[in-house]
């Protein structure tokens, strides 16, 4: 696609050419803002809800020392985020426990919340004893909650799909639709674990939820039976399910009719108007479909214009894949103006600001640049790192490049610079694969091994990197007869994944990404990542 060359733009202007060579629980503790209630606290809530939250607190704490279950659960709210109050974690916990054991629910829950989020083994293990015991009375939300934290591996030494299924499926047989869907996920193999997967069951769930009138599932529904596996596909029951989730204004429904009609029946004229009809009802995903048909021809004539007129419009909808495919065009000119250039970046930055890892890196290299009128060094290490730390291949690669150069305003370190090639090159990245086995062989770093360096070297060229072939060649004039066999022994380790398991360690947590800069930013800590020989 067009956007795909966007970095070759940036880079020409960047520091060198080689830089380029599941579930719900809340994962960043956030709090969710207090109920309106009735009762003695409804004045201090009010309060709260209306931004006066030092008011609020005022309000809340003879009541809350009174016994009042919305009261502490207030002040343990304002305890965990800071609002009305000094921000404090043990504050918060001993509020929520309070109102816990006055049987406020979203106390517990928050309690919960944050316990299950704690290094600390018997910390989580109250969290489990507090959901445990509310599931007796609130199974719908206090056992999928069990399910979800079972199946992250917070209350067991792995993650535990047994106990994950069975707890939703108490929450299912409560009512819970979310549960329901889950366990759809769970079977249709969204969450991993493919010896678990069972389509069938996962089919029934789906049902399931589209019978108690989730439109999302009856899409859901619709789109497998239409285009799922041919043994379970059925033309009329999937168009029903899909009439039903439009009624129901579900209108990814027609994305799921016009992928049917493009991708199963062949009728690029019949997609194009479903994608049209989804168009017209304001999803994104079919303004983006339809804009491809127009870009490329398919199923109409080539309007290249109108084309660009949607993209326009799924961009200015928020999609972060249109926001990027905007810039990617405006700023792969062979001439941008300077307006385009800053039209393109705002483009870019939306996208970014999307989680979308392709475009943070392309807005790194955009702020290394220049091409704003200045290179901005920290904002744009600040965007490569967000990047890697989301496990973009390219950006770990260009960020590998800054730390081995000492390159964008950060200092050289070498270490830094291997663990990111090592990850990207586990990903199958060609350049960085091929950055892997430089090192390697002279020695950078690290122990000269030019057997590893062979085989690495010897990937690198079977991933596309013409360079690695004279390097190839200038290391097996260096082996002798015993290194030549231990060479390709390694080479096929490597890619048979033996290699990487016999060197793994376990990995130390990545540090927290860099905030999404709309200035400039500081620079981020060094990415710390344990090396891995690629596969």
């Amino acid at each position: 696609m067009r956007y795909r060359v966007l970095s070759r733009f940036l880079l020409i202007s960047a520091l060198t050419a080689s830089l380029q060579a599941a579930v719900s629980l809340p994962t960043d503790n956030s709090a969710a803002m207090p109920a309106q209630v009735e009762g003695p606290a409804k004045a201090a809530m009010e309060a709260f809800q209306s931004g006066r939250h030092a008011k609020a607190v005022e309000l809340a704490k003879p009541l809350a020392e009174q016994g009042n279950a919305e009261a502490l659960y207030l002040l343990g709210f304002a305890s965990e985020s800071g609002q009305g109050i000094e921000a404090s974690k043990e504050k918060a916990l001993e509020y929520y426990r309070k109102a816990a054991e006055g049987k406020h629910k979203d106390a517990v829950y928050r309690m919960s919340f944050m316990l299950l989020a704690s290094e600390k083994e018997e910390e989580r293990d109250q969290a489990r004893q507090a959901l445990e015991t509310a599931a007796k009375d609130d199974p719908a939300v206090a056992a999928r909650i069990l399910g979800e934290a079972y199946l992250r591996g917070l209350l067991s030494p792995a993650p535990d799909p047994d106990k994950a299924v069975f707890w939703w499926k108490r929450a299912a047989d409560a009512g819970d639709i979310l549960s329901v869907l889950l366990i759809a996920r769970f079977y249709e193999g969204q969450f991993g674990f493919p010896e678990l997967k069972d389509i069938k069951e996962s089919l029934a769930n789906y049902a399931k939820a589209a019978g108690l009138g989730n439109a999302g599932a009856m899409a859901a529904l619709g789109s497998r039976l239409l285009s799922g596996d041919e043994k379970n596909r059925d033309e009329a029951k999937g168009r029903e399910w899909l009439k039903k989730a439009i009624a129901a204004k579900e209108y990814s429904a027609y994305l799921a009719l016009g992928d049917y009609e493009e991708n199963v029946k062949k009728d690029l004229k019949a997609a194009l108007a479903e994608y049209e009809r989804g168009k017209d009802a304001g999803q994104v995903d079919c303004i983006l479909r339809t804009a491809d048909f127009y870009l490329e021809g398919k199923g109409t004539e080539k309007d290249v214009e109108r084309g660009k007129q949607l993209l326009v419009k799924a961009a200015e909808a928020g999609n972060p894949v249109a926001n990027l495919r905007v810039a990617a065009g405006l700023l792969s000119a062979e001439k941008p103006t300077p307006t385009d250039v800053m039209a393109g970046y705002g483009h870019l930055l939306a996208a970014a600001n999307g989680n979308l890892s392709q475009a943070q890196n392309e807005l790194g290299l955009l702020y290394l640049s220049g091409k704003l009128g200045l290179a901005d060094s920290p904002a744009g290490v600040a965007w490569l790192t967000r990047a890697a730390q989301s496990g973009n291949a390219q950006a770990q690669n260009n960020l590998a490049t800054l730390y081995e150069r000492g390159l964008g305003g950060v200092q050289q370190n070498i270490e830094n610079a291997g663990q990111l090639y090592s990850l990207a090159a586990n990903q199958g990245h060609g350049p960085a694969t091929l950055a892997l086995a430089r090192l390697i062989n002279e020695g950078i770093g690290t122990k000269a091994d030019p057997v590893k360096a062979w085989a690495l070297a010897s990937l690198a060229s079977e991933r596309g990197e013409k360079e690695a072939d004279n390097l190839v060649k200038e290391i097996g004039l260096k082996l002798d007869e015993k290194q030549r066999v231990e060479a390709v022994k390694e080479l096929e380790d490597i890619k048979s994944g033996k290699a990487a398991k016999k060197d793994e360690k376990p990995a130390p947590k990545a540090e927290a990404a860099a905030p999404a800069p709309a200035a400039p930013a500081p620079a981020p800590a060094p990415v710390k990542v344990t090396p891995k020989v690629p596969r």
